[in-house]
């Protein structure tokens, strides 16, 4: 089982805490910490309460200072919305860090569902236009990072002549981490994905039948060929669902008797992150290694 330290958010007012809990991730072996993307939260996942929603640092200018402080965890987002920049960008910045990490990059995919940062920063579409601009943006992110020269032609997306060197380290490229619900996103996840997460509950909504849409990603993944490449992830995005060591352990050993190779634990927002961290890794960790 690899553990992921996730739970993070984005915020200024607690990127001190982040950072901290970061830092000591990457010193008692958690494998990877994923951060949220958003310029601005809005209305939409259960942030509206906070008067510092839309107070936000820059995630991958985040990760970048990251990788830098740490040694051996790999960074990411949980998830990036692949609509809202330039795709070829997006490209780019990743397999810079990837190369500046040393290959410790794993790339969030998602369609988005803030609209008031869309509406800020880029451009709000429907459903249906977001996933469609998420699939052929991803199709030119692998194309950036596989080929020598690029000449792409989408509906949304184009690129002539597109040279990206350095490549990233990771072969072919870094790891692919989906966290989505619907349908659509769901098939991409098994076609494209590496890492996947399935939030148990709808946005704002009642609760996911996980287990249907488990089915949903490994059937797009045979289709593609590639069911045994396909990492679901089990635990909580924010706040934890268990506490204590024993209910801990059982929570990760029903995961992993359930095919679960990745176990995502969040970091208290409240209290000594750090030293809830390390009584984890103490007490939790080595029966699992």
């Amino acid at each position: 089982m690899k553990f992921i330290l996730g739970g993070l958010g984005n915020w200024y007012s607690n990127y001190e805490q982040v950072e901290k809990g970061i830092l000591e991730a990457d010193q008692i072996g958690f494998d990877a910490a994923l951060m949220p993307d958003h310029y601005m939260w809005g209305d939409m996942g259960g942030m509206m309460h906070r008067p510092d929603s839309n107070v936000t640092m820059e995630s991958w200018i985040t990760l970048t200072y990251l990788a830098a402080k740490t040694e051996q965890i790999h960074l990411g987002t949980m998830v990036t919305p692949i609509p809202f920049r330039p795709p070829g960008m997006l490209a780019k910045m990743i397999s810079t860090l990837d190369v500046l990490s040393n290959g410790r990059v794993i790339a969030g995919i998602g369609a988005g569902w803030s609209q008031a940062e869309f509406e800020g920063y880029s451009e709000w579409n429907g459903s249906k236009t977001r996933v469609d601009k998420t699939h052929e943006g991803l199709e030119l992110m692998l194309e950036l990072w596989t080929k020598d020269k690029v000449d792409f032609e989408g509906k949304f997306y184009q690129a002539k002549g597109a040279v990206l060197e350095p490549k990233p380290v990771q072969k072919p490229y870094p790891k692919l981490l989906f966290g989505s619900r619907g349908n659509r996103m769901l098939a991409l996840s098994g076609k494209y994905g590496d890492i996947i997460y399935i939030p148990p509950w709808q946005m704002g909504g009642g609760p996911v039948d996980v287990e249907a849409a488990r089915t949903k990603v490994l059937e797009a993944a045979k289709k593609a060929n590639r069911a045994d490449k396909v990492g679901f992830m089990a635990g909580a995005m924010m706040g934890q669902q268990v506490s204590g060591t024993d209910e801990f352990i059982k929570a990760i050993e029903s995961a992993r008797e359930s095919g679960h190779r990745y176990y995502l634990v969040a970091l208290p927002r409240e209290g000594d992150g750090a030293e809830f961290l390390r009584k984890f890794a103490e007490e939790v960790m080595p029966s699992f290694r």
